[in-house]
């Protein structure tokens, strides 16, 4: 990665389809037959927990071949409190690039703008061998619980990254994914019929069977 080959700067409303087109082509079959993924930034970007502030695409040669964006959350705290937070995501980088820094470029930069801007955590579903680079852990480690997942499930998928050290200090309590993330499969279907057509595949290590 030749780190003067791109730039980082908000999306514009002009960048809504080629940034929607990106996210499909790169969570295609990764997840589940298909993916729900470019159907959800659509929806939340009219969502008042979403922060344009922090809704990112990178740029390279006037091509978009990254993206990322922040939620506003809660963490119900066993004492009673609303503890304001972060979730991130979907970010994606286009495929044919994937493994070359751009990711962690691009992760790095809206963490730094995020904690520019006060916010104190980020917690979210991910993979810890690639976002431990970036300073996330387990949000076990802060005493932060996943909803609905049982006692004693597996929860190396949640993870949490202060952006104010010490903001989690004294604070244990269940995160809170916020309503816009749950997209029904009736709308995700009508909307992906507005793309071009690509085969759903069931295939090996998908988390999803639909």
């Amino acid at each position: 990665m030749n780190t003067n080959d791109f730039i980082i700067r908000q999306e514009r409303t002009e960048d809504f389809g080629a940034v929607e087109n990106l996210i499909r082509e790169s969570f295609w079959n990764v997840y589940r037959p298909g993916c729900s993924e470019h159907y959800v930034i659509h929806a939340l970007r009219n969502d008042p927990a979403f922060i344009k502030e922090l809704d990112f695409v990178m740029e390279q040669n006037g091509r978009l071949i990254g993206q990322n964006i922040f939620m506003k959350t809660v963490i119900n705290a066993d004492d009673g409190r609303a503890i304001p937070v972060l979730t991130m995501g979907p970010i994606c980088i286009t495929p044919e690039l994937k493994r070359k820094g751009y990711g962690k470029a691009l992760l790095d930069y809206s963490l730094e703008k995020a904690a520019a801007l006060g916010f104190g955590a980020v917690l979210f579903e991910g993979n810890i061998g690639f976002y431990g680079k970036s300073g996330f852990t387990f949000a076990r480690n802060f005493g932060i619980r996943y909803h609905d997942l049982p006692a004693g499930e597996d929860d190396s998928f949640f993870l949490c990254r202060e952006l104010i050290p010490g903001y989690l200090d004294g604070v244990t309590g269940i995160y809170q994914t916020p309503q816009g993330y749950y997209a029904d499969d009736a709308d995700v279907a009508a909307f992906d019929k507005t793309f071009p057509h690509k085969e759903k595949l069931k295939l090996p290590g998908q988390l999803f069977d639909r």
